[in-house]
């Protein structure tokens, strides 16, 4: 695949990445957010940092499983597409629930503890989109870069986490991403300690 196949495909990544926050945009514009429309464009914002998590994360095994050696190509734009979304998440909290209020924010913090787990999350994220560029992985080298962004893994599952204690009845999506981030993580862990796990040892000649 040549450069402008990947360019291309990064152009198609990024438009459709941007849809859910086109169409969020557009019904809050029309006012076809429902009864709660503060609580409709939270909850958007905060699902589609855990989707793009969730692709970022699975381009690895994706790559060792298809040999498709060139996915590594989007993995920064879809992880970026996941800071944008948890940023909008955050903004439509401090604005839509608190009116940038910084005292009934740092309150909401210390009383309610999913907000302070999903607080960590958007941290980490933001650390990670600080030094996601290539003079950053060369400033920081790179054992050091990988290091800091395998903090990506605590990062999705404080987000699963925060959604999976926002949400008061139906936890069934939640679920569904804790799953996933089980399978990531399982995978992440075996694939990187084989002389553990015994199951990615070659088969003696």
């Amino acid at each position: 695949m040549n450069n402008n196949d990947i360019r291309f495909n990064k152009a198609i990544i990024f438009i459709n990445g941007l849809i859910p926050a086109i169409l969020l945009a557009w019904d809050a514009y029309h006012q076809k957010l429902g009864a709660n429309p503060q609580e409709f464009a939270i909850h958007t914002t905060g699902s589609c940092t855990i989707i793009f998590l969730v692709i970022t994360l699975s381009i690895t095994p994706l790559r060792k499983i298809t040999n498709w050696h060139t996915l590594t190509r989007y993995r920064r734009m879809l992880g970026l597409l996941a800071f944008f979304y948890i940023s909008l998440h955050f903004l439509s909290y401090v604005w839509f629930t608190k009116f940038f209020n910084l005292s009934k924010i740092l309150e909401d913090i210390l009383k309610r503890q999913f907000i302070f787990i999903g607080l960590i999350a958007f941290l980490i994220l933001l650390t990670l989109a600080i030094t996601s560029s290539n003079k950053m992985v060369k400033r920081l080298g790179g054992q050091r870069w990988r290091k800091i962004h395998w903090y990506v893994y605590p990062a999705m599952v404080l987000g699963i986490t925060h959604y999976w204690m926002s949400v008061k009845l139906d936890t069934s999506r939640p679920m569904i991403f804790m799953t996933i981030a089980v399978i990531l993580l399982s995978y992440r862990y075996f694939s990187a300690r084989p002389e553990k796990a015994g199951l990615f040892k070659q088969s003696p000649r």
